[in-house]
């Protein structure tokens, strides 16, 4: 060590701290300590001062370690002052007893958020708010450190606290930048794999519970709840043929069967622990490509503090939960996925958001995210906290975290959650829970307009993504244009078809005439958006009973119905979800604790159950006139609405040009209809691509010898028909091969 210089007789009268300010620093409650603390200029010199809590003696040195200064203590408490006689960079060597270390000074630096950030977070418009808030790892002013960036407008005091500093909130206060409410500093010497929170003094003075970072990137492992500093720029892409033919895409003109997946319970391993990300992309992804699907579902990966919300009440917005891993591993999932023609959507959650202490809640001591009122920010169903999506900050924060979704992580959808319940001020509530809107009426016109925004943003910058609407009532417009008067969601979920022919396929077929227009008036309605049709994770739980079970009668007609309407399903018009577990017919409801019963595979029943769904995405990825026209009512046509009696559907669906039509017929009765007339719109051979009834799939093999022959024979208001034996349960796929 360097011969210790003689203490400098301190700073001038100019420069020197009064009793309150010392006090202020000490204590951890200096508005403004970068003011004080740090290198500042005093006359023609330059006063040293640094906090620096269990330091005997502190030096300044420089950064080969010379001896600059040697400052005197003037706190017991730890705070040092002393005077350089030009402004360089420099270090504090402290000790203690025979302890001695060396750390940069975080109050040497300037800030690292500019005018232009100001601008855009107080106007609400900063889409790569990502960039500045949050937890950063980089190089400011010549130093590695951690940037640190909060919103918390109504604070007296925000602290970043962790290891690094022994969790003590004096130590590291941050900069206040005045107008936009935003907390920052640059903490050098720390990087990747810091765990840290933020000690936020309220509004009112108090001290709030610890904080985790609105803007974390990764969390520890619950029921810890402390962010972890992660760098999410440094993934190694190799998907970039893959996003360049996203951009060109229309979605609704392509095939897009989802498989909606549980992370947590799809597969577990041999000791009942998760699998991680990389385990997912090693088991999951190959699964999915076998079966056909074109697209992976995952509930939500946000981190979570509650295994049983299924991920349904975020805390950590921007952070891939650790259940299953780092967020390097998330995204070598979903490089994986891309590279084997998977795309992934994720559920996103912007309506409410759990009000555990270190979370959103309260966040500066104030209804921050929230609404004051719990008339407007109280979800009575869910005990949660509602966004305050008339708040321009809040809107910008969402938005920015729908971005960081897809810029970051490459994914390919949102999936957004209960919109219902944001569109509607008295979302299950009663008389007088309520406060109506400006105009009186019970929409949430904020709401609205963060929907509208959402969707013109997201399809703005990120072309061939998609959005989609779990939206529960007759909203009009919800996958329409917000150009013209709709929300803008690419897509909206079927709700109303899916009770509709659940309900019908639960009744005894003997009964199933007298609900026979529960299968059609989906068609009423069925262009009024651009539908999904979901079978979910919704319909498997809390008493519902597996898809299996709802099924009447014994174990061979519960399987055939369960195949006939899979294959009604896949070629009704919409696109298709179906939950996991639902492809192999999964005998109980779904436990969120647990894992599918693979085993069942080992049934053949449950075996052809998922040879079928298998088959139904292979033929409606390669017949264009099973997707191409889902979304337009040219691409569809009722050969059979009315035969009630006999719980007879058929219709044809057609593609675009040079497209095969395609002819579905539904028998929904345990009784074999042998000879059954049907009209066709094309005379010719129709193959018979598709009959849930085959051996392969568990079925008795009745059928129609690989397809049939139109001929001029007026049926149905069409000049051609054929006779055909239409199995018991059965759904079959005609596709026309030619005249």
């Amino acid at each position: 060590m360097p011969p210790r210089k003689p203490a400098d007789p301190g700073p001038t009268k100019k420069a020197a701290l009064g009793v309150r300010a010392v006090e202020a620093i000490v204590a951890g409650r200096h508005r403004d300590p970068f003011a004080v603390l740090g290198i500042h200029e005093a006359g023609t010199r330059f006063v040293v001062r640094a906090f620096v809590p269990g330091a005997e003696t502190l030096d300044v040195v420089d950064y080969d370690g010379a001896l600059l200064a040697t400052l005197a203590c003037t706190h017991p408490a730890g705070l040092f002052e002393g005077m350089l006689a030009r402004r360089e960079p420099y270090r504090l060597r402290a000790t203690r007893g025979r302890e001695t270390w060396t750390t940069d000074d975080a109050y040497a630096f300037g800030p690292v958020l500019g005018p232009m950030d100001d601008w855009l977070m107080g106007e609400g418009t900063h889409a790569n708010l990502y960039d500045r808030l949050g937890a950063h790892v980089m190089v400011h002013e010549g130093v590695s450190g951690v940037h640190f960036a909060v919103w918390a407008p109504n604070a007296k005091r925000v602290s970043v606290v962790g290891d690094f500093n022994v969790w003590d909130g004096r130590r590291h206060t941050m900069r206040l930048r005045f107008g936009t409410g935003v907390w920052e500093i640059f903490v050098p010497g720390i990087g990747e794999g810091t765990f840290y929170k933020y000690e936020v003094v309220g509004a009112n003075g108090d001290l709030l519970p610890l904080k985790s970072d609105p803007v974390g990137f990764s969390a520890e492992l619950r029921p810890s709840t402390a962010s972890v500093v992660r760098d999410t720029t440094r993934f190694a892409w190799t998907d970039a043929a893959w996003m360049a033919a996203r951009g060109g895409h229309d979605a609704r003109r392509a095939p897009m069967s989802v498989y909606e997946v549980h992370a947590g319970s799809w597969r577990r391993a041999e000791d009942g622990r998760w699998l991680t990300y990389d385990e997912l992309a090693d088991t999951l992804v190959p699964y999915v490509k076998e079966m056909g699907f074109t697209h992976v579902e995952l509930m939500p990966v946000n981190e979570h503090p509650l295994d049983a919300s299924w991920g349904y009440q975020p805390i950590g917005l921007f952070a891939p939960t650790s259940r299953f891993g780092e967020p390097v591993a998330f995204a070598r999932f979903i490089d994986r996925c891309h590279a084997a023609g998977i795309g992934v959507i994720i559920d996103w959650v912007p309506a409410h958001f759990p009000v555990d202490e270190h979370g959103l809640a309260r966040f500066d001591g104030t209804a921050l995210y929230e609404h004051e009122d719990p008339r407007l920010g109280f979800h009575p169903d869910w005990n949660t906290a509602i966004f305050n999506f008339g708040r321009r900050e809040v809107v910008n924060y969402l938005i920015a975290n729908a971005l960081f979704w897809l810029d970051r992580y490459h994914v390919d959808g949102l999936r957004v959650d209960a919109v219902a319940s944001m569109l509607y001020l008295d979302y299950s509530r009663k008389d007088g829970e309520w406060l109506p809107n400006r105009h009186g009426g019970r929409e949430n016109l904020e709401a609205v307009d963060f929907l509208r925004r959402l969707n013109e943003v997201v399809y703005a910058r990120h072309p061939g993504a998609i959005t989609l609407a779990e939206e529960s009532t007759a909203w009009p417009g919800v996958s329409q244009p917000t150009y013209n008067g709709g929300l803008g969601f690419g897509f909206k979920w079927n709700m109303g078809w899916m009770h509709d022919t659940l309900k019908y396929m639960a009744e005894d077929p003997v009964h199933r005439s007298w609900h026979h227009d529960k299968m059609t008036f989906g068609m009423m309605y069925a262009y009024t958006e651009n539908f999904v049709l979901p079978l979910s994770h919704d319909e498997v739980v809390h008493g519902k009973r597996s898809l299996l079970d709802r099924m009447p009668g014994d174990a061979w007609q519960r399987f055939a119905a369960l195949r006939a309407y899979y294959a009604f399903m896949w070629a009704y018009p919409g696109k298709k979800l179906l939950f996991m577990g639902g492809e192999f017919a999964q005998g109980r409801e779904w436990d969120f604790d647990g894992q599918l019963d693979w085993g069942l595979l080992g049934v053949d029943w449950h075996r052809g159950a998922q040879a079928l769904v298998r088959d139904c995405n292979r033929l409606y990825r390669a017949e264009r006139a099973l997707h191409e026209r889902d979304c337009e009512p040219e691409g569809f046509r009722w050969l059979v609405v009315d035969d009630a009696p006999n719980s007879v559907y058929a219709w044809t669906r057609y593609g675009g040009e040079g497209a095969r039509a395609v002819v579905s017929i539904s028998n929904f009765t345990p009784v074999p209809r042998v000879g059954y007339r049907l009209g066709l719109p094309f005379g010719g051979r129709w193959r018979e691509v598709l009959n849930t009834d085959a051996s392969a799939f568990g079925g008795s093999n009745m059928g129609n010898a690989g397809g049939v022959q139109g001929s001029r024979a007026p049926s149905h208001g069409l000049p051609w028909s054929t006779t055909l034996t239409l199995p018991p349960l059965a759904t079959l796929w005609l596709v026309h091969e030619g005249e």
